[in-house]
């Protein structure tokens, strides 16, 4: 028979669970004292917040849910009735829309900042492409949440990306009319999307803890992109992190509150305010703003299988980073030629966010078929070439020594005696 294991803790109820479900002890270790480079700065903390966002958006979707009405002929009216007859209704669904948005801001800047210091890689692919998964349920999940109001930009969205799926040989067609439940977009698609849209985010909670599990087996990177080399390149988690990242989430929460309280309906559609008429069809259709890079390359491309190719091979791509990028250096900071290219790539994901709102005419497609272009080359050419060419500059030996000599970062004075006496 095991041995119940003595513990540490003060509280005898935290202790008595703690010795029979060592959960406490867990947590202690994970998040209090592990170790975190002394240098990571603000854009660490974007993590973190996307981690807060989630935990937000399952909260009000569970309310929402309790007074959503997946029937096509009440969809519609049970959103309105949220908003004027609930209590606080109003409330709930703004922040979970507007949620929505910097939940996508959060990890964006969380997976431009990864690019930016090769978090990708090793020893952090299985983390990187568990990110990849987590970004794929992500949209999947924000979609058929988009299709859930059913006015008219939710409807005819659902029709033009499920009808993507009809392009793919032989199979495509059995998959819409899977997704469709019928031969239209109908009663039955809705309670198909309500349904997914449900469980979706439960499932993302799950990929979140394997990604942090992952973080914690291979510890963090930080803006050298060096490992650490002892306790006096590393601080605990906690108080130093907690603090930071806790500044951090309280001042993304001011501007999330910005859009809530003043400007609601800034990044949603005006079309989606009128019901969905299945015999008039919207002008200029086009998905949330969050899409429009990956909408601009499905539009860039003439044939219509292609460009389904082309926008989901723009995701499934990133998996591949850690095997792309050939450089033995992982931070833009040491090499000055890809860093140029780095800016280039989120300027040209910004004008492809551009080019997806505006119709696909004229200039506009040209401008997406460029932005296309340099998308892939960046990734398929540029990166796998420049690892082996260029020349990058000296990484320094550690990062206490970088930070000591005025690199910043989080708590430069901690640890000082250990490296005084070392």
């Amino acid at each position: 028979m095991a041995q119940v294991q003595a513990t540490k803790f003060k509280n005898p109820v935290v202790n008595w669970i703690d010795s029979r479900l060592p959960i406490f002890t867990m947590l202690d270790h994970e998040y209090n004292h592990y170790p975190m480079p002394r240098n990571v700065n603000y854009l660490w903390a974007f993590g973190a917040i996307a981690g807060i966002m989630l935990v937000i958006m399952i909260a009000t979707g569970l309310f929402l849910a309790m007074q959503y009405s997946s029937h096509t002929s009440l969809a519609f009216d049970s959103v309105e009735r949220i908003m004027r007859d609930v209590n606080y209704g109003w409330l709930i669904r703004y922040v979970h829309a507007n949620g929505a948005s910097m939940f996508f801001i959060a990890v964006y800047i969380h997976m431009f900042r990864a690019l930016y210091y090769g978090s990708y890689k090793a020893p952090r692919e299985i983390l990187w492409i568990l990110g990849v998964i987590i970004f794929l349920v992500m949209m999947g999940t924000a979609f058929m949440g988009y299709v859930l109001p059913w006015g008219q930009m939710s409807f005819w969205g659902a029709t033009v990306i499920t009808n993507l799926f009809s392009a793919f040989p032989i199979v495509g067609d059995p998959i819409v009319t899977l997704l469709w439940g019928g031969f239209s977009v109908d009663n039955p698609t809705l309670n198909r999307f309500f349904a997914l849209h449900f469980l979706l985010p439960f499932v993302l909670l799950g990929l979140v803890i394997l990604h942090t599990a992952a973080l914690h087996v291979c510890g963090s990177n930080n803006p050298l992109g060096i490992d650490p080399k002892g306790p006096q390149d590393t601080v605990p988690f906690n108080p130093y992190v907690t603090v930071k990242d806790g500044f951090a989430v309280v001042i993304f929460l001011i501007v999330f509150a910005v859009f809530v309280f003043f400007m609601p309906n800034y990044m949603g559609h005006p079309d989606n305010y009128i019901p969905a008429n299945p015999l008039v069809t919207p002008a200029h259709i086009v998905p949330e703003w969050y899409f429009l890079p990956f909408y601009a390359m499905l539009r860039a491309i003439p044939d219509k299988l292609g460009g389904v190719l082309a926008m989901f091979g723009s995701i499934a791509l990133l998996a591949f980073l850690p095997w792309l990028d050939r450089s033995k250096v992982r931070s833009c900071k040491f090499r000055p030629v890809y860093r140029q290219f780095f800016w280039i790539l989120a300027i040209d994901a910004l004008i492809l966010g551009y080019a997806g709102s505006q119709p696909a005419e004229g200039s506009w497609l040209l401008i997406a078929r460029i932005g296309t272009f340099y998308y892939f080359f960046h990734f398929l050419v540029l990166l796998p070439v420049l690892g082996k060419l260029e020349r990058t500059r000296p990484l320094p030996n550690s990062i206490s020594e970088s930070v000591l000599k005025g690199g910043g970062g989080i708590a430069a004075g901690a640890h000082a005696k250990p490296m005084e006496k070392a």
